[in-house]
């Protein structure tokens, strides 16, 4: 960035107009016109001159404001000399850079809320003044002033077309924004079905999101009061006919709605076992309303993102992120999440220290790349893939200690050490950097592939509502859609015939259990492990590639205890045990993985099913878990052709009515009915 858009200028029409540079200075003595330059070639001159004439003021403003544009700076019009219908009239006009002059200090009131914002304003003393003229009857406008020195840094060309006073919006783009956001998609999809339309490239376009979210905002006539009252109203109606509906909100001292929350009866049972790893995703808006919008999401036993929750907040502070914090908690039963993954907001990440004391916190990495071309494509230029790839090198390694040199080492290479964007990522790497959070359970969530999923996911409920009300119902709609293409989707899986690729009795073992999803990830591992070498030593095991000398792994093996650990943390932060321990487990003639290493989180078993399985006693459970290991096992095998659908449509519709003529106990009759009726009939029902 340059500190100047070009040499010191400053020209003066009379040197007695030499005294003061001042903006505040309201005298001037008149100008000469016999001693400035004439030009009638206003328009196409580049650098602004003294005697320049235009037609009108108008026209001097829009010169100035592309010279401006151009060099890296916008202007705004400052003090007039005169006024229309007056005397001489307007006779005098001063525009300025924007940001001259020094903000005012407001008076503080404690009735209405203060906006923290701050002023870009630095006392710039850059300006061009005009002056009317009239000769033989025609009046016209002459440059008598203009000095371009500026005491701040100037923005580059790919910067300053985000300065307000360039960002417009034509009354076309207005017509085309105000019809998509009939049709209910978000703004970010406008943006981008705008970008394709006009051919240009991503982020080109004369106007920003917030643009259009203001733009949306002022068609609004919607009194906002009362579409509090509705979005209570509505609330209320659900919990009537759903008990299990659960909502809380706030209201602020003049009784109007200033924050609320949600979640459904199904959010809550997927939470008892999937909520150890969360998203809270804050990046986002509803069009319609302009209020800060948090979605909570989870991973499924089959790999697909599973819904918990929604907040609407009307600020984003420590206050309200902390009740919103609270108020899921209560939802859950007061059950935290082991770890959660936000947005950088730093009020969200104070908040979940304070409300979440024992849970880990993490950065989506997916919302820190997703800024990435803004932040370094102009500063890097042609080596900004280069530097991704070693980017995305370093994120992946093991060691802290390797990525602080990786890190160092990556700053040097591509010149970053003024970068304030390296800066920040790298005073808050142990919220991001996998080097820091391997041993942490994140359910798979930090890999780019689930990432886009979450993504897509959470993309349904930021339709462009008309009313926000409505977005309750239709969030409740996008949450069954989502939870019976996820039933699909389990079936589908179910439904494949898993290939065995090693032949190893841990490999069979474990397909019968974990889901399909599940079992790919251990799969990979169990490939992987035949190419290790495992060494005994006197407190465990070294496991490394076999064409390696040095280095490895170290494993540690307790058999009698039935446990292990190896020190790439991998099944701490996956759930899926790795390569290291599955070798160990092969040299010592381990032929099933432990249970606790085949979590019921990654296991074949439904929501429902596994919270009476984790509630059961432990002999019961044993015989949940075999009946759960055979029901796999029959779905499997007679999805494999029509003769065995049809033989076990017709045996199960036998046993199934055996088993509902036998009484049911209070203790452990519920529990075998329901997992027979929802296995066996609901599953084949299906088939």
């Amino acid at each position: 960035m340059s500190e100047e858009a070009g040499p010191l200028l400053v020209v003066y029409d009379d040197p007695s107009d030499q005294r003061s540079l001042s903006l505040d200075d309201t005298s001037s003595t008149e100008e000469s016109p016999d001693e400035t330059r004439l030009s009638l070639e206003t328009t196409n001159d580049a650098i602004p001159y003294m005697g320049q004439r235009f037609a009108t003021h108008d026209a001097a403003y829009e010169f100035y404001s592309e010279f401006a544009k151009r060099c890296g700076f916008s202007i705004r019009r400052h003090r007039t000399e005169g006024k229309d219908g007056v005397g001489k009239g307007l006779t005098r006009r001063y525009f300025v850079c924007h940001r001259a002059g020094n903000t005012p200090i407001k008076a503080s009131n404690e009735s209405k809320p203060q906006r923290n914002r701050k002023s870009s304003r630095c006392g710039c003393q850059a300006y061009m003044r005009i002056s009317k003229t009239t000769e033989l009857g025609a009046s016209e406008w002459r440059i008598t002033g203009f000095l371009n020195h500026h005491n701040h840094e100037l923005l580059e060309p790919n910067q300053v077309r985000f300065l307000p006073a360039y960002r417009t919006i034509s009354d076309t783009d207005k017509s085309r924004i105000l019809m998509f956001a009939k049709t209910g998609i978000s703004v970010h999809q406008m943006m981008k079905l705008m970008e394709l339309e006009k051919c240009v490239e991503p982020g080109f376009l004369p106007f920003t999101e917030k643009d259009v979210r203001n733009l949306l905002q002022s068609f609004r006539k919607l009194d906002p009061e009362e579409e509090s009252i509705d979005l209570l109203r509505m609330c209320r109606n659900i919990k009537e006919r759903d008990p299990n509906f659960k909502f809380e909100y706030t209201l602020d001292s003049n009784n109007r709605l200033e924050n609320i929350t949600w979640s459904y009866a199904s959010s809550v049972q997927s939470y008892e076992i999937f909520g150890d790893a969360v998203v809270l995703d804050t990046t986002h808006r509803l069009t319609a309303f302009d209020m800060p919008l948090g979605i909570w999401v989870g991973m499924n036993n089959y790999g697909m993102p599973c819904f918990f929750g929604c907040v609407l907040l009307r600020e984003e502070n420590l206050r309200s992120f902390s009740w919103a914090l609270k108020a899921f908690l209560g939802f859950m039963n007061g059950k935290a999440p082991q770890t959660i993954l936000t947005d950088q907001n730093m009020c969200l990440k104070e908040a979940v220290a304070i409300e979440l004391p024992m849970t880990k916190h993490a950065l989506c990495i997916w919302m820190i790349v997703g800024k990435f071309p803004s932040w370094f494509n102009a500063v890097l230029g042609e080596r900004y893939n280069e530097w991704k790839t070693e980017f995305f090198r370093i994120y992946n390694l093991e060691s802290i200690e390797d990525f602080e040199l990786g890190w160092m080492e990556m700053v040097n290479s591509f010149g970053l050490h003024a970068n304030r964007h390296i800066a920040n990522l790298y005073g808050l790497r142990s919220l991001w950097a996998l080097p820091f959070l391997r041993t942490h359970f994140f359910a798979g969530m930090t890999t780019n592939g689930q990432s886009k999923s979450i993504n897509a996911f959470i993309q349904r409920f930021l339709s462009a509502q008309t009313r926000l009300a409505h977005f309750v119902e239709q969030a409740a709609v996008a949450v069954d859609f989502r939870d019976q293409a996820g039933e699909q989707q389990t079936m589908q899986q179910n439904l494949q015939n898993i290939c065995l690729k090693t032949g190893a009795p841990m490999e069979s073992h474990a397909a019968t259990i974990l889901t399909p999803f599940a079992f790919s990830k251990l799969q990979d591992q169990l490939v992987l492990a035949a190419h290790y070498a495992s060494f005994q030593m006197d407190d465990g095991f070294l496991v490394r590639h076999h064409t390696k000398a040095e280095g490895g792994r170290k494993v540690y093996w307790a058999p009698r205890e039935g446990i292990i650990s190896c020190s790439c943390h991998h099944f701490e932060f996956s759930g899926i045990l790795c390569r290291h321990a599955l070798r160990v487990f092969s040299t010592g003639n381990c032929f099933q993985i432990p249970d606790r290493y085949l979590p019921i989180r990654w296991r074949r078993i439904s929501t429902p099913s596994a919270k009476l399985f984790q509630s059961a006693p432990s002999d019961h459970a044993e015989r949940i878990q075999i009946l759960q290991s055979m029901v796999s096992t029959l779905v499997t095998e007679s999805a494999k052709s029509k003769e065995r659908l049809d033989i076990a449509n017709e045996q199960i519709a036998i046993l199934l009515s055996r088993i509902k003529e036998q009484p049911v106990s209070l203790q452990e009759g519920n529990t075998v009915e329901f997992i027979t009726e929802s296995k066996f009939g609901d599953l084949y029902s299906k088939i």
